[in-house]
């Protein structure tokens, strides 16, 4: 008898018909339906049996029962109660699998992973992200430098190509830079809304982020840096000059700053989004070494 796969219109319908289980629009619910574009998922994620991986809002279980398929171990984030009894039924087969109840953004992630897994294994976040959250549950990930080696992430397309867009592209901002100082970012996959109940209004994207074992440019103090480049794109269509005076008013004179972008081989008549992340370090380290120091 063929196994009947948790991703299924028909599987999915059946759950939430027995559990009586209604979708929280607040936690931004939108169970995947297809398992050919989860089984992509976990190729594009590099999942092996030697491999842990940790999900993040499991939902009724269908992308934890694949990694469950193809991993070592799955650890899975789920902050919905109601999902609770649906996981532990659908899961039922499957020994290697752990779900912990409990908000992403308020746990220990990296004690939950020296408590699950075997010391120096290769590990993996998969996700079907909540595209509510999404950005603040993987800049938490990635500045939290956790012992994983990528997060390949299902989120909003808008937001995917805004992460690993380049300068001189209309989605290269300010969450662009912060996460590739952090990791190697790029699109593996576009999703469409049709493998997904309820679907999403939006477009989907998989992002996968292969995190760095070291930032690719050096900064004097990171804080600054990434407040400089999110004043620099505070107006898109200002001049980084006009952006950059209004962000040091009361700490550098105008003329300093002309004499910092100058310095830097910047024109400050360029707009933030044609600066390379190199052209920032730059600019950044030059400018924090003249701000008064409280």
């Amino acid at each position: 008898m063929t196994k009947k796969y948790i991703a299924t219109p028909s599987k999915t319908k059946e759950l939430l018909n027995k559990y009586g289980f209604a979708f929280k629009k607040s936690l931004g619910q939108n169970f995947l339906i297809d398992v050919n574009v989860l089984e992509n998922i976990i190729h594009q994620a590099g999942i092996t049996k030697e491999t842990g991986a940790i999900e993040i809002g499991p939902g009724m279980g269908a992308l934890t029962e694949q990694l469950a398929i193809h991993a070592d171990k799955v650890v899975a984030f789920e902050i919905d109660q109601r999902l609770l009894p649906i996981l532990a039924e659908t899961l039922a087969d499957y020994d290697n699998v752990e779900i912990i109840h409990h908000d992403i953004l308020k746990a220990n992630v990296e004690e939950v992973i020296r408590t699950h897994f075997e010391e120096g294994q290769d590990i993996h976040v998969v996700a079907n992200l909540p595209y509510y959250i999404t950005t603040p549950i993987l800049m938490k990930l990635v500045r939290d430098q956790l012992p994983v080696t990528s997060l390949t992430v299902m989120i909003q397309k808008e937001v995917a190509d805004r992460m690993a867009a380049v300068p001189n592209t209309k989605s290269y901002g300010s969450l662009s830079i912060a996460v590739q100082y952090y990791t190697e970012a790029s699109v593996v996959l576009n999703v469409p809304k049709q493998v997904f109940m309820p679907q999403p209004n939006v477009d989907s994207s998989v992002l996968k982020l292969v995190m760095r074992k070291e930032p690719p440019v050096h900064v004097d103090n990171v804080d600054f840096f990434f407040e400089l480049i999110q004043a620099s794109f505070a107006q898109r269509r200002k001049t980084l000059r006009n952006n950059l005076n209004r962000f040091l008013q009361g700490n550098l004179e105008k003329q300093q700053l002309e004499t910092l972008l100058e310095k830097a081989a910047i024109d400050g008549s360029r707009r933030g989004e044609t600066l390379t992340m190199e052209e920032f370090a730059i600019l950044s380290n030059l400018i924090y070494k003249e701000m008064p120091q409280s």
